[in-house]
């Protein structure tokens, strides 16, 4: 059915590899370890430690984004937990870890129009 007879391999094979085809064989995925870590593990943890010091830095009056998608100011700041005004008189109790976005007062509003 096959017109080309199948070749063994040569002698010794496997047995008489050498320390350099072993890195040849190693080397590829030593390089996607490298990229992995570089495009993925490596970026996740820069927005984690950013994401802690917004979160560490939040201020009275600092206006918050909670994890739930609820957007309310702070009113009283502790070591673990917040008191975020979400509605004129209602004041809840938030795990400080659950805040997602600070956005503070004084962020500048985008223009809508070009004035000249």
């Amino acid at each position: 059915m096959f017109s080309t007879p199948a070749m063994a391999q040569t002698v010794g094979g496997a047995a008489a590899a050498g320390p350099q085809d072993m890195l040849l064989q190693f080397a590829p995925i030593l390089v996607l370890v490298v990229l992995f870590y570089f495009l993925m593990i490596r970026p996740q943890q820069q927005r984690q430690k950013a994401h802690q010091a917004a979160v560490s830095a939040v201020k009275r009056n600092d206006v918050v984004v909670l994890s739930s998608g609820l957007i309310g100011k702070v009113v009283r700041v502790e070591d673990a937990e917040l008191g975020v005004e979400i509605s004129q008189g209602v004041t809840v109790k938030v795990v400080k870890s659950m805040v997602a976005e600070v956005r503070t007062r004084g962020a500048p509003a985008a223009a809508n129009d070009a004035k000249a």
